[in-house]
């Protein structure tokens, strides 16, 4: 499997989905990613691509022709060229094919960058639309990273005592999901200042979806400060999710993305779900996210 090592840490990233599987801490030997158990949720750290989310029945339409895409979208489990390994970084590759063209009428080339330094991880993404004039390239894409927790339950750490830690206080109101579609209400999540507690009742009702927030840095650690933390950066995107499986399960996710699941109700024109990007012809997208561990 693809490998990066730092004087500090250790990653690994699978070419089945480009998908982070490993973020070692080498001075302690503790790996921060959620190992896939298959027996609470089997997968390290998704790219959704090319939406985020569900879509109602799992169809859309694009110029009147309906269309099959399921939840989050198909490019978690494809299989992706290692096109570049150099000493601190990796990139990926996956472009359109028949079988993608069949579920997603567009040409594109994405690409996925992992660069490592010392504790640091820094992921990229370019889209780019390699078809001629004038077909526009419509989509979303997503991360969805699921990190142990507790950090420490060798120690009898519980899931309770961490919490997601902001730079300031904020005031968090959550899009309501209903099947995983947004029903369109929001809802108020009752914080501390500049702290979100964890626990697994504030997940009864499936991911805590975020839209408008002012936070651009996320730190999941113990709520006292205490102990080993995973710090999350997002600059630039307009969504945010939170997730773990349910009751016993030891992860969390914080998911950055760029796009967000459908209104419930019929299926739609793909160019009019929120969160849809579009690029023109010979155009890139690029957006990034980092990782510290510590």
């Amino acid at each position: 499997m693809p490998t990066l090592t730092s004087a500090t840490a250790r990653v690994e990233v699978s070419t089945h989905g480009a998908e982070l599987t490993s973020f070692v801490h080498l001075a302690t030997g503790r790996d921060y990613i959620w190992p896939a158990d298959p027996a609470q949720w089997a997968r390290h750290a998704p790219l959704l691509f090319p939406i985020v989310g569900k879509l109602p029945n799992d169809s859309y339409l694009y110029e009147g022709q309906l269309y099959k895409l399921p939840q989050h979208g198909f490019a978690r489990d494809q299989e992706f060229q290692l096109i570049r390994h150099e000493a601190g970084s990796l990139t990926f590759q996956l472009m359109a094919s028949e079988s993608s063209r069949a579920v997603f009428p567009f040409e594109f080339d994405l690409r996925v960058h992992y660069e490592l330094r010392d504790t640091l991880l820094t992921v990229e993404w370019r889209v780019r639309n390699p078809a001629a004039a004038p077909h526009e390239l419509l989509f979303s894409i997503g991360a969805h990273p699921a990190f142990r927790c507790p950090l420490r339950p060798e120690a009898g750490e519980q899931f309770s005592e961490y919490a997601f830690h902001f730079d300031h206080p904020v005031a968090l109101r959550r899009q309501l999901l209903r099947g995983g579609l947004r029903t369109g209400e929001t809802a108020p999540v009752a914080t501390q200042p500049a702290l979100l507690p964890l626990s697994y009742d504030l997940f009864a009702d499936d991911a805590l979806v975020f839209s408008h927030f002012d936070f651009t840095r996320l730190t999941l650690q113990k709520a006292d400060k205490t102990g080993p933390f995973v710090r999350m950066q997002f600059d630039g995107f307009p969504y945010l999710g939170l997730w773990t499986k349910g009751p016993g399960a030891g992860f969390v996710c914080i998911e950055p993305w760029q796009g967000v699941a459908s209104l419930a109700g019929p299926a739609q024109e793909l160019r009019d779900k929120e969160g849809i990007l579009t690029v023109v012809p010979g155009q890139t997208f690029v957006a990034r996210y980092s990782i510290e561990i510590g």
